[in-house]
């Protein structure tokens, strides 16, 4: 799968319609990864703290199972975004490449 995640949009110029949709994009996705921090680390902290306070076993167990859920979350929210983000700034690349070119042309 080494196709960009786009690649299928990428034969024809963008308009200012799909370049607002790229935007509109980039704001989605970085709302995302904010949402996805503020999930790992608020599971961390909630293990942190299980953990800390925890007089029974079994809540010990939650709290030490909140920390490497806290961690996948990070990692995941992180790489989503990366992977989102390298797509739409390919999709950027070769339209505007492909604007220069014509531009040349002409």
């Amino acid at each position: 799968m080494n196709d960009p995640f786009y690649s299928k949009y990428v034969c024809e110029d963008l308009i200012l319609r799909d370049e607002l949709a790229i935007d509109r994009t980039l704001l989605a996705n970085e709302r995302t990864l904010l949402a996805y921090l503020r999930s790992g680390v608020s599971l961390l902290i909630a293990g942190v703290s299980i953990i800390h306070f925890a007089q029974v076993y079994w809540f010990s167990v939650i709290g030490f199972a909140c920390l490497p859920s806290g961690i996948i979350t990070l990692v995941i929210g992180v790489f989503r975004f990366m992977r989102i983000n390298k797509s739409l700034a390919h999709i950027r690349r070769i339209s505007k490449k492909r604007v220069a070119k014509e531009k040349t042309r002409s």
